[in-house]
């Protein structure tokens, strides 16, 4: 086995195994950026491999099997829970060299890419063909669909798609001894035994590593409507999102909630948007629509708001006459990086029952009153119960007020089966409040899974679970 220290021995062995430049040495980590969010941090590894094919991937794992050695799989490196962190002892497997799109079939409605495909990339490769891969999120342009995979995200349109694990119809991967599982199936129906690509999405890397996958494709749609309406009630607002559901017959793609001090915190300066409506309402709403025919569809829209209003469900609306008007839309939901300014912000994702989040960010709220937190700005995906909170602490305090911020935002979640996790993962922020939506059972069966499948721990060990 190898000694922690002997880093060249491993970069040659390697660079056996895969050519000289695929792999660089710790040396040349220095260069390289820990995450789009840890931009002042770089990394840190034995060795750093970047593998072109699947029999790379394998040649990689077998190796690090053999010798006992952690490796890290790492995608376009958008992780919000700390999954693809790396240390001086670990072998790093990079992805970003398997970006090919390797087939699509319009007719199937279906594509077959490698990992490091990027999300955006894919996006636009099945735009011309009239097709659209319906995941979507602010880091479209850096992350890939392995990563979505190995996490799988959410984003802006669950409400209508569902989860990354819903447009996944296969994978193929390759387990910690090197192993490759052919699991890649074009099929939407499919029952013929174990759901084996089950065992890789959303287990963070440490089951196994995707390589590549099929992927459900969708019809374009011909027509969006979108609007920004307010409301002074959460009654309101989840009577608003029946309203829409039901009105629009399935069209309904995004649904998203801003609480009061995070609108305001995007549509005032320094922020680039403008409110489109005033600010002095409880709660605002991000209305997306898709369907197949502009003008039938846009007086669908109107009407369902208008209806709405005259039902009392809403106080004001403003809807976009443009595809100009829905970009600025999304652009004020996720102008995200203004919680940066005046503080350090915590950033949560925690879903829970629709009914229950109005008391929930209340008393958050009043547990925060006791520590340094500043302000607690809460938007997100509500249509699917998907919150989002960033608790702002002054600067000097982020260090020692992490777990006291923490245990504000999780516990209360207990009470009523919510998730610590709805869409980024536990990775090692979230490893000690895993007990919060996980029972002993679950998380026992867990470390059964990543025993018969990892039993020498080396893949992305201490994530999740120790």
């Amino acid at each position: 086995m190898y000694r922690v220290g002997v880093s060249m021995d491993i970069v040659n062995e390697l660079r056996q195994r895969l050519g000289e430049t695929a792999v660089l040495g710790p040396e040349a980590l220095g260069e390289r950026i820990a995450g789009i969010w840890r931009t002042n941090e770089v990394l840190s590894g034995a060795a750093l491999a970047r593998p072109d094919s699947t029999e790379g991937v394998s040649a990689v794992l077998s190796f690090c099997h053999q010798h006992g050695l952690s490796v890290v799989t790492q995608g376009g490196l958008t992780g919000l829970v700390h999954g693809a962190d790396t240390n001086p002892s670990c072998v790093i497997l990079s992805l970003e060299r398997m970006n090919r799109i390797e087939a699509v079939d319009a007719n199937q409605r279906c594509a077959q890419v490698q990992a490091g495909v990027t999300l955006q990339a894919l996006q636009e490769a099945v735009e011309p063909m009239g097709l659209m891969f319906p995941l979507d999120l602010g880091a479209r342009g850096s992350a890939t669909v392995g990563g979505n995979a190995a996490t799988n995200a959410g984003g802006n349109r669950v409400i209508r798609y569902g989860m990354m694990r819903d447009m996944v119809l296969g994978v193929e991967a390759v387990l910690a001894d090197g192993t490759v599982i052919n699991s890649l199936n074009a099929l939407i129906k499919n029952n013929a035994g174990y759901d084996l690509k089950q065992l890789f999405v959303g287990t963070e890397g440490t089951l196994g590593v995707i390589t590549r996958l099929s992927l459900r494709l969708r019809e374009s749609s011909v027509s969006r409507n979108m609007a920004f309406v307010a409301c002074q009630t959460f009654e309101q607002v989840k009577g608003l999102l029946r309203h829409m559901d039901r009105h629009l017959g399935g069209a309904l793609s995004a649904f998203e909630c801003l609480w009061q001090n995070y609108y305001q915190l995007v549509t005032s300066p320094p922020a680039l948007s403008r409110p489109p409506l005033s600010q002095d309402y409880s709660y605002y709403l991000l209305l997306e629509a898709q369907g197949a025919d502009a003008e039938s569809d846009g007086c669908r829209f109107n009407a369902a708001l208008e209806q709405a209003f005259e039902s009392g469900l809403l106080a004001d609306a403003a809807v976009a006459q443009s595809e100009a008007d829905c970009a600025a839309f999304w652009g004020i939901r996720d102008d995200v990086h203004q919680i940066f300014n005046g503080g350090y912000p915590f950033v949560f994702d925690v879903s829970l029952p629709i009914d229950r989040m109005e008391q929930y960010i209340n008393d958050v709220k009043v547990a925060l009153a006791d520590t340094p937190a500043l302000h607690c700005f809460t938007f997100g995906h509500l249509g699917d119960g998907n919150l989002h909170l960033a608790v702002q602490v002054p600067s000097e305090c982020a260090n020692t007020s992490r777990q006291i911020v923490e245990a504000c935002v999780y516990e209360p979640l207990a009470e009523f089966k919510g998730s610590v996790s709805a869409e980024h993962g536990i990775g090692l922020e979230k490893k000690p409040w895993l007990t919060i939506s996980r029972s002993p059972e679950e998380i026992a069966l867990m470390r059964t899974m990543k025993a018969a499948l990892d039993p020498r721990g080396i893949l992305n060990p201490g994530k999740v679970f120790d």
